[in-house]
């Protein structure tokens, strides 16, 4: 009788189980020996390669689309050294050339029409290929994932608030806002924002660092027009994407009672090479064409302020010559790099005084809940659509101008949106992490060799405007810009990319590293960003085989691993 009652019991809980559960626990459906937040260039490196390794995969991806910035309009691949590139991050770049091969992926225009041009030039005797299409990267990136053990789950965000669960120091899962669950053995955050690092509870930072913090020189308020390296070079401080000398920045000229135009900070000016919380400036890479069939003409969106662009006018206002002298290089016309794309489209970023960047309106987005993010995403597009609007169309602008604008207009065949515009904002910056090992100035100029790298970076320390104030002669000036180049390609450490053990035992970092802001500036670019994807993907490989944490792989096994998978780390 008490063994039938068991047998009962048992049956009892199998029911209910099922019931609740299905077919299997829910732990079991989620979980995964790798789990990735992001489904950005690393977050798709980092997948594939933990397939190929015979890892159980789950990416989550934020949005519906993934790529990041690589599939969201930054087609212009910044490089700095194409031979630095190896791995799955090649292999990406060697796709995009196979695709371009094919007749048929040539639709508004020949093949031999289109001129490569910029700085990532691709040669013709290269078996790869750096500039392309945001549309043709998603497919290229669906096709490598395709005959792969990957599962993509969409649209899910993490609950940043409670959604890590510890044992220890080890994350055992992770829930999404929706109250999904997923279960891992190694995380990897591939986000541009590292919340599911800010999560877990890891030390990280935002903002300039002051130059006294690691012995730099670059970092931190950089507003003279001139700056030194730590070798001795000059380095150009917001010479360029300034104003013309002598904008007023106030509403009634001459007059400071009247207040500032909009977006000028009225903070107090600190001095030279000291911290803040600024953040390099956000801008949609814009995706553009010219051509008749497939373009969306620039739309004024609702709620457009003219008095947003006063400065934009006053700059055109301040020229003494002919206005195609207003400036020394790029663009003579327009403040734009629109760069060439495959089928009549472009890569268009900032350039000049007054831009696609929103100086300034961006330092509360790392930490901002996800609404306020969307709200500073859609001012921001706001914000442009205006100003490209503005510089078609609008009779304060030169006529010289708004003849060469208005021939372009968004793409009707690259985003989801019916207006052209993507959803990616370009998140130059973030969180950054603060792990054993901090990359800094240093590395980026070869005065501090790494010697457990994972990946290289060779692209100059880059960082965009962060602030807009009056300056000591009382007009207005962009402050922030650092353009540096590096002494030689340079390694990127292993403990860059990994927490503090104490902190977090089984998690990998690839974006938001653990770097200073100028030396982030550097390292923050896609090929890179894929690099350490896959990097990061041999640590939880071999992390998961080895039952050890992230942080206490022999590196002679990674590199070992990495060398034989074509990275290439000197």
């Amino acid at each position: 009788m008490q063994i039938k009652k068991t047998l009962l019991k048992i049956l009892a809980l199998i029911i209910i189980t099922s019931a609740l559960f299905g077919c299997g626990s829910i732990e079991n459906h989620n979980s995964a020996d790798v789990i990735i937040y992001g489904g950005t260039s690393a977050g798709l490196s980092a997948a594939i390669q933990s397939a190929r390794l015979e890892k159980s995969v789950i990416l989550i991806e934020p949005t519906n689309r993934l790529g990041g910035l690589t599939t969201g309009g930054l087609g212009q691949t910044d490089i700095g050294n194409k031979q630095v590139i190896g791995g799955i991050s090649r292999e990406f770049y060697k796709n995009i050339k196979t695709y371009y091969l094919d007749s048929a992926n040539w639709v508004w225009q020949l093949r031999s029409e289109y001129i490569d041009e910029g700085q990532s030039r691709s040669r013709k005797d290269e078996n790869a290929m750096w500039t392309f299409e945001p549309s043709a990267a998603l497919k290229v990136y669906h096709k490598m994932i395709e005959n792969l053990d990957i599962r993509i789950v969409y649209n899910q965000k993490l609950n940043r608030a409670e959604g890590v669960s510890k044992n220890y120091k080890a994350i055992k899962s992770i829930s999404m806002e929706s109250g999904d669950i997923f279960f891992g053995k190694v995380f990897i955050d591939a986000t541009y924002e590292g919340d599911l690092m800010a999560a877990a509870g890891v030390s990280y930072t935002i903002g300039r660092e002051s130059n006294s913090q690691y012995g730099e020189s670059l970092n931190g308020i950089q507003s003279n027009k001139f700056g030194t390296t730590l070798l001795g070079a000059v380095s150009n401080n917001s010479v360029y994407h300034n104003f013309i000398d002598g904008v007023d920045p106030y509403i009634v000229k001459g007059d400071s009672s009247s207040g500032l135009l909009p977006f000028i900070s009225a903070k107090e000016y600190r001095s030279e090479g000291q911290g803040d919380e600024g953040i390099q400036a956000y801008c949609f890479r814009m995706t553009l064409t010219d051509h008749p069939e497939n373009r969306i003409p620039f739309q004024k969106p609702k709620g457009y302020n003219e008095m947003d662009y006063e400065l934009l006018f006053r700059n055109y206002e301040a020229a003494t010559g002919p206005i195609e002298e207003m400036y020394s290089y790029g663009d003579p016309l327009v403040p734009w790099i629109n760069s060439p794309m495959p089928n009549r489209k472009t890569d268009t970023n900032n350039q000049k005084g007054f831009s696609t960047d929103f100086i300034g309106q961006n330092w509360e987005y790392p930490e901002a809940s996800y609404e306020e993010r969307e709200n500073i995403l859609i001012r921001h597009r706001q914000y442009q659509q205006g100003l490209m609007w503005t510089l078609g169309y609008h009779h304060r602008i030169p006529k010289i101008v708004r003849d060469k604008v208005s021939q372009w207009g968004t793409c009707k065949d690259e985003y989801e949106r019916e207006d052209g515009w993507q959803q990616q904002l370009y998140i130059r910056e973030a969180r950054r992490m603060i792990s054993n090992y901090v990359m800094t100035q240093k590395n980026c100029e070869g005065i501090e060799i790494v010697q457990d790298p994972v990946g290289m970076a060779a692209y100059g320390m880059d960082s965009h405007h962060i602030k807009r104030y009056v300056n000591s002669n009382g007009f207005v000036s962009n402050e922030g810009n650092v353009e540096a180049r590096v002494k030689a390609p340079f390694p990127i450490s292993y403990r860059s990319i990994v927490p503090k053990i104490e902190e977090c035992s089984n998690l990998v970092v690839p974006i938001c590293l653990s770097a200073t802001h100028i030396a982030f500036g550097s390292i923050r670019m896609e090929p890179v960003f894929m690099v350490l994807g896959q990097s990061s993907a041999v640590i939880a490989s071999l992390a998961i085989e080895e039952d050890k944490a992230v942080q206490e792989i022999a590196y002679n096994k990674i590199r070992e691993m990495l060398l034989k998978l074509d990275q290439i780390l000197e």
